[in-house]
């Protein structure tokens, strides 16, 4: 059973395999752990994306065979998949798999509709009623979260396969609103035109939820970690959040700031039982108030959004003054001094979830909420894969200007030494030519017209 986890968790790496919901973080560190519960996370909460339920309804048997294998490295005798119930064709497919797989210790856990389901200390108290503690991870209370597309990719790292693609979501104002598996390193641009291009000649893209994402140029590549491109007007309010200036965000909190709860009650961390207020924290900003602890919670925040897009009725933006309040402390040194354990959550959280619909109203998105369904990419004429697309340090390139390479050829590994990092492989055939920061590759038909 040793030598079978060893073998688990070196295909993991050898195939640089991260966390594809967004986090990056290498997957053969994560599962190099000993815990009872594996979480599948298909909660997909950002509001718009559908990559996560299009991977649980084509790819099942992956997403199932995935969590046996991380089950097998932790030794955790519970697999848990946590989507929605809306996901139905997901739904069904999923529990068809676990059915051929007979293995009585997986299950689905089926999530309300509310935001952030996907935030996985939300996550894991929901399938596990247990409470991460302050500044902590879901390994302090014998769990590991796994995103599905992340099981896929662990699923074909054992068949010997390399991660070279990314399943994402294209919509917002587009012409048809797609899902595709593209190769890694393809620009947004081209991602875009395959949705029929934008359909709003000033318009703005958002990498990943319109929550959590961050806006990017057209010329943007798709890493291991995108989950989706968002195009919207660039006049639209969660456009303007993202743009406005600090100096903006922090007249406004000064001025219009009337501590009323709204951001708190709302907080997902706080309704967990974390110590985060970020009331508290605007009070800080607005009136000057003296509270060192208010402001070191602000390492507790997650940043998912939930203050600013539902919780504040005055159109505020307490996650931007807490992500710049953290940027502060990380640059002073400042490491988180809350660890309280947490025995139960607070009583009121079940009451106070955010409904994904009545999320949706608030950010204007309701014309956006459509179908994506599943599209097939066709080959680039280049790719640039950035060698660093994960926590860590970035790949070392094995590589150099010229070289000719094969889909899922490896291109970049970690640095020898390094505790944290991930190998990169080539998304497409063709010739290498190098930049700073990234490995690119001319497609074969592309590349002066070589018949290697």
């Amino acid at each position: 059973m040793r030598q079978l986890r060893e073998e688990i968790i070196a295909a993991v790496r050898d195939a640089g395999v991260v966390g594809a919901g967004g986090a990056g973080f290498p997957t053969h560190v994560k599962i190099d752990a000993r815990v009872d519960t594996v979480v599948a996370n298909g909660a997909e909460c950002e509001p718009l994306l559908r990559a996560d339920q299009e991977i649980m309804a084509k790819e099942s048997d992956k997403v199932v065979a995935g969590l046996a294998a991380v089950m097998l490295a932790t030794g955790a005798g519970r697999g848990v998949i946590a989507l929605k119930r809306k996901y139905a064709e997901a739904a069904a497919n999923l529990a068809a798999a676990i059915g051929l797989l007979g293995d009585r210790r997986l299950e689905l856990f089926f999530l309300p509709d509310f935001y952030p389901a996907g935030d996985e200390q939300v996550l894991v108290y929901e399938a596990t009623r247990r409470v991460v503690p302050e500044g902590g991870i879901p390994l302090n209370v014998g769990a590991v979260v796994v995103n599905v597309e992340t099981l896929v990719n662990v699923a074909e790292a054992l068949a010997g396969k390399a991660v070279t693609d990314k399943y994402l979501t294209v919509t917002g104002e587009v012409a048809q609103p797609l899902t595709i598996r593209a190769p890694v390193g393809i620009s947004a641009r081209e991602v875009i035109a395959l949705a029929g291009g934008a359909t709003v000649d000033d318009f703005a893209i958002i990498d990943g939820g319109p929550l959590m994402g961050k806006l990017v140029a057209l010329e943007a590549v798709v890493t291991k970690t995108t989950g989706g491109f968002i195009v919207l007007p660039r006049k639209h309010p969660a456009i303007a959040h993202k743009v406005a200036s600090w100096t903006v965000i922090a007249n406004r909190a000064k001025a219009a700031c009337c501590s009323c709860r709204g951001c708190t009650d709302g907080c997902p961390r706080y309704l967990l039982g974390h110590g985060l207020e970020p009331h508290r924290i605007m009070q800080v900003i607005g009136g000057g108030l003296q509270d060192n602890a208010a402001v070191t919670r602000a390492l507790l925040c997650s940043e998912c959004g939930a203050c600013e897009a539902y919780g504040c009725t005055m159109g505020l933006s307490p996650r931007r003054v807490i992500a710049e309040l953290k940027a502060q402390l990380a640059k002073a040194g400042v490491k988180n001094p809350h660890r309280a354990e947490i025995r139960q959550a607070r009583w009121e959280r079940d009451y106070r979830r955010i409904p994904t619909k009545r999320l949706v109203a608030r950010l204007g998105l309701e014309k956006y909420d459509r179908p994506a369904p599943f599209s097939t990419s066709p080959i680039p004429d280049e790719v640039r894969l950035p060698l660093l697309q994960h926590i860590g340090v970035p790949a070392c390139p094995v590589v150099r200007d010229g070289d000719k390479v094969e889909a899922g050829d490896l291109v970049a590994v970690i640095p020898q030494g390094a505790a944290v990092g991930a190998n990169l492989h080539a998304s497409i055939a063709g010739e290498v030519f190098t930049g700073d920061g990234y490995i690119g590759i001319k497609a074969r038909s592309k590349a002066g017209g070589m018949g290697w």
